[in-house]
């Protein structure tokens, strides 16, 4: 979903500069500590964001890389977030086809202004994005199903 999240993001605005090869890390890794807390594989829970950055720092991962652990679940409330932080977030959410308007808005945000665009324009080519994304969520669900986590 990153992966196609990104190159949709990036035919809509070729101008946007954005470090792909960190959204994609971020986004294969983010929830790599639910590996220490399998209960929250199938649960709630964000025990697995610090664990996952620890895990991530003690295999001589930068943090700036594995900061994507705890960023990908603070999404639009952190201060000093950056566009890559958010894609992967949204990118996490895109995948169950969840839609929360304040990431969303903050990612329309600093895209206006990184671009000089209004908000509207941003917002609807985005919108068209994660509608596509959103489409085959059912699909991806019912593949993740068939690999129980008990």
């Amino acid at each position: 979903v990153a992966d196609k999240l990104i190159h949709a993001i990036r035919e809509a605005f070729p101008e946007l500069e954005v470090d792909i090869d960190s959204i994609l890390f971020g986004a294969a890794t983010h929830d790599i500590g639910k590996s220490v807390h399998p209960q929250e594989l199938s649960g709630p829970g964000s025990q697995h964001e610090r664990a996952g950055f620890a895990l991530l720092r003690s295999l001589g991962v930068t943090s700036e890389r594995a900061r994507f652990t705890y960023t990908h679940a603070a999404g639009a409330n952190e201060s000093g977030t950056k566009i890559e932080d958010l894609l992967v977030a949204l990118a996490d959410n895109c995948w169950k086809a969840k839609r929360v308007a304040p990431l969303e808005e903050e990612v329309v945000r600093m895209i206006s202004e990184n671009l000089h665009k209004e908000s509207w324009e941003v917002f609807a080519a985005l919108d068209g994005i994660l509608q596509m994304l959103a489409a085959d969520a059912d699909t991806r669900l019912v593949w993740q199903a068939q690999f129980p986590t008990v």
